[in-house]
Protein backbone atom coordinates (compact mmCIF):
# COMPACT_ATOMS: atom_id res chain seq x y z
CA UNK A 1 0.00 0.00 0.00
CA UNK A 2 1.12 3.20 -0.61
CA UNK A 3 0.64 6.91 1.58
CA UNK A 4 0.43 8.54 -1.62
CA UNK A 5 -2.45 6.79 -3.60
CA UNK A 6 -5.50 9.23 -3.40
CA UNK A 7 -9.21 9.06 -4.60
CA UNK A 8 -11.06 12.03 -6.39
CA UNK A 9 -11.39 14.86 -3.74
CA UNK A 10 -14.87 16.03 -2.27
CA UNK A 11 -14.84 19.62 -0.08
CA UNK A 12 -16.33 20.07 3.25
CA UNK A 13 -18.84 23.07 3.50
CA UNK A 14 -17.54 26.11 5.67
CA UNK A 15 -20.57 25.02 7.88
CA UNK A 16 -19.34 21.62 8.71
CA UNK A 17 -15.62 23.04 9.35
CA UNK A 18 -17.38 25.08 12.03
CA UNK A 19 -19.50 22.75 13.62
CA UNK A 20 -16.21 20.32 13.78
CA UNK A 21 -14.22 23.41 15.56
CA UNK A 22 -16.42 23.89 17.66
CA UNK A 23 -17.32 20.44 18.85
CA UNK A 24 -13.51 19.77 18.96
CA UNK A 25 -13.60 22.44 21.30
CA UNK A 26 -16.46 21.36 23.63
CA UNK A 27 -14.72 18.06 23.73
CA UNK A 28 -11.84 19.81 24.60
CA UNK A 29 -13.18 20.97 28.30
CA UNK A 30 -14.28 17.37 28.78
CA UNK A 31 -11.53 15.05 28.79
CA UNK A 32 -7.94 14.83 28.04
CA UNK A 33 -7.35 14.34 23.80
CA UNK A 34 -4.59 12.09 24.90
CA UNK A 35 -2.81 10.10 27.95
CA UNK A 36 -0.08 12.87 28.12
CA UNK A 37 2.30 11.64 30.60
CA UNK A 38 0.07 8.75 31.91
CA UNK A 39 2.13 5.03 30.91
CA UNK A 40 3.44 2.62 32.40
CA UNK A 41 2.33 1.88 36.46
CA UNK A 42 -0.27 4.37 36.33
CA UNK A 43 -4.38 2.96 37.76
CA UNK A 44 -7.11 2.77 35.23
CA UNK A 45 -8.79 5.31 37.62
CA UNK A 46 -6.10 7.67 36.52
CA UNK A 47 -6.72 7.16 33.68
CA UNK A 48 -10.27 7.33 33.28
CA UNK A 49 -10.30 10.48 34.97
CA UNK A 50 -7.56 12.18 32.13
CA UNK A 51 -9.41 10.62 28.74
CA UNK A 52 -12.86 10.10 30.18
CA UNK A 53 -14.68 6.61 30.02
CA UNK A 54 -13.24 4.36 27.01
CA UNK A 55 -15.33 3.85 23.77
CA UNK A 56 -14.43 -0.08 24.33
CA UNK A 57 -13.11 -2.46 26.57
CA UNK A 58 -11.88 -6.00 25.22
CA UNK A 59 -10.26 -8.38 27.79
CA UNK A 60 -6.86 -9.52 27.37
CA UNK A 61 -5.31 -12.70 27.09
CA UNK A 62 -3.36 -12.37 30.61
CA UNK A 63 -6.64 -11.56 32.97
CA UNK A 64 -5.82 -7.25 32.49
CA UNK A 65 -7.95 -5.29 29.93
CA UNK A 66 -7.50 -3.03 26.64
CA UNK A 67 -8.90 0.23 26.86
CA UNK A 68 -9.79 1.83 23.83
CA UNK A 69 -9.96 5.36 22.66
CA UNK A 70 -11.04 6.42 19.12
CA UNK A 71 -11.23 10.04 19.04
CA UNK A 72 -13.75 10.54 15.88
CA UNK A 73 -15.26 10.17 14.13
CA UNK A 74 -13.26 13.34 13.20
CA UNK A 75 -10.12 12.78 15.64
CA UNK A 76 -7.40 11.20 13.86
CA UNK A 77 -6.04 8.93 16.87
CA UNK A 78 -7.32 5.73 18.36
CA UNK A 79 -5.24 4.98 21.66
CA UNK A 80 -4.85 1.70 23.30
CA UNK A 81 -4.12 0.98 26.81
CA UNK A 82 -2.85 -1.98 28.04
CA UNK A 83 -3.72 -2.92 31.94
CA UNK A 84 -2.80 -5.84 33.77
CA UNK A 85 -4.67 -7.93 35.84
CA UNK A 86 -4.29 -5.38 38.74
CA UNK A 87 -5.56 -2.09 37.04
CA UNK A 88 -2.04 -0.72 36.48
CA UNK A 89 -1.08 0.53 32.52
CA UNK A 90 1.30 -1.80 30.98
CA UNK A 91 1.54 0.06 27.96
CA UNK A 92 -0.29 2.82 25.98
CA UNK A 93 -0.19 3.01 21.80
CA UNK A 94 -1.59 4.78 19.29
CA UNK A 95 -3.02 2.39 16.90
CA UNK A 96 -3.49 4.61 13.69
CA UNK A 97 -0.49 4.78 12.07
CA UNK A 98 1.16 3.66 8.78
CA UNK A 99 2.92 0.25 10.43
CA UNK A 100 0.12 -1.02 11.92
CA UNK A 101 -1.99 -0.26 8.30
CA UNK A 102 1.14 -1.88 6.33
CA UNK A 103 1.14 -4.72 8.62
CA UNK A 104 -2.77 -5.43 7.87
CA UNK A 105 -3.17 -8.50 5.47
CA UNK A 106 -5.08 -9.23 2.94
CA UNK A 107 -7.87 -11.84 4.02
CA UNK A 108 -8.04 -10.92 7.36
CA UNK A 109 -11.12 -10.80 9.46
CA UNK A 110 -13.26 -7.81 10.16
CA UNK A 111 -12.32 -8.46 14.52
CA UNK A 112 -8.74 -8.70 13.38
CA UNK A 113 -9.26 -5.64 11.72
CA UNK A 114 -10.92 -3.70 14.81
CA UNK A 115 -7.83 -5.42 16.93
CA UNK A 116 -5.36 -4.01 15.41
CA UNK A 117 -7.17 -0.70 14.23
CA UNK A 118 -9.75 -0.27 16.56
CA UNK A 119 -13.38 1.24 15.88
CA UNK A 120 -13.54 2.58 12.36
CA UNK A 121 -14.41 6.66 11.57
CA UNK A 122 -16.70 5.87 9.45
CA UNK A 123 -18.38 2.81 7.50
CA UNK A 124 -19.95 2.60 4.34
CA UNK A 125 -21.58 0.55 1.73
CA UNK A 126 -18.81 -0.99 -0.22
CA UNK A 127 -17.81 -0.33 -4.26
CA UNK A 128 -20.85 -1.19 -6.08
CA UNK A 129 -22.97 -2.17 -2.94
CA UNK A 130 -20.73 -4.85 -2.12
CA UNK A 131 -19.26 -5.31 1.29
CA UNK A 132 -18.58 -2.49 3.84
CA UNK A 133 -15.59 0.21 3.45
CA UNK A 134 -14.20 0.91 6.92
CA UNK A 135 -12.54 4.38 7.06
CA UNK A 136 -9.88 5.71 9.26
CA UNK A 137 -8.57 9.37 10.08
CA UNK A 138 -5.05 9.95 10.59
CA UNK A 139 -2.18 12.35 10.02
CA UNK A 140 0.75 11.53 7.66
CA UNK A 141 2.93 14.31 7.55
CA UNK A 142 0.75 17.22 9.04
CA UNK A 143 -1.60 15.91 6.10
CA UNK A 144 -4.99 14.97 6.90
CA UNK A 145 -5.26 11.53 5.79
CA UNK A 146 -7.83 8.31 6.10
CA UNK A 147 -6.78 5.05 5.77
CA UNK A 148 -9.55 2.59 4.18
CA UNK A 149 -10.29 -0.99 4.61
CA UNK A 150 -12.80 -2.56 1.92
CA UNK A 151 -14.37 -5.73 3.83
CA UNK A 152 -16.18 -8.53 1.68
CA UNK A 153 -17.63 -11.44 3.19
CA UNK A 154 -16.25 -10.11 6.54
CA UNK A 155 -12.56 -10.44 4.95
CA UNK A 156 -10.40 -7.47 4.10
CA UNK A 157 -10.69 -7.73 0.37
CA UNK A 158 -8.13 -4.37 -0.07
CA UNK A 159 -7.15 -1.11 1.76
CA UNK A 160 -5.58 2.03 0.56
CA UNK A 161 -4.84 5.18 1.29
CA UNK A 162 -6.84 8.55 0.51
CA UNK A 163 -7.10 12.18 1.09
CA UNK A 164 -9.94 12.59 3.78
CA UNK A 165 -12.54 14.55 2.44
CA UNK A 166 -12.97 17.10 5.34
CA UNK A 167 -9.60 18.00 5.38
CA UNK A 168 -8.64 18.57 1.29
CA UNK A 169 -5.50 20.12 1.51
CA UNK A 170 -6.89 22.43 -1.91
CA UNK A 171 -9.18 23.42 0.43
CA UNK A 172 -7.37 24.46 3.38
CA UNK A 173 -4.37 26.08 1.36
CA UNK A 174 -5.85 27.45 -1.87
CA UNK A 175 -9.49 27.93 -0.61
CA UNK A 176 -11.37 27.20 -3.73
CA UNK A 177 -14.98 25.69 -3.16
Amino acid sequence: MNPSTTTARTHASSACSAALASLLLLMAGCAGYSPGDLGAGATESQIVDRMGPPTDRFVSPDGGSLLEYARGPFGKHTYRVELDATGRVKAVSQLLTEVNFEALPIGASSGEVRSRLGRPSETRVGWRGVGEVWSYRYEWFNVCRWFQVWLVDGRVREAAYATDPICDERRFFIGDD
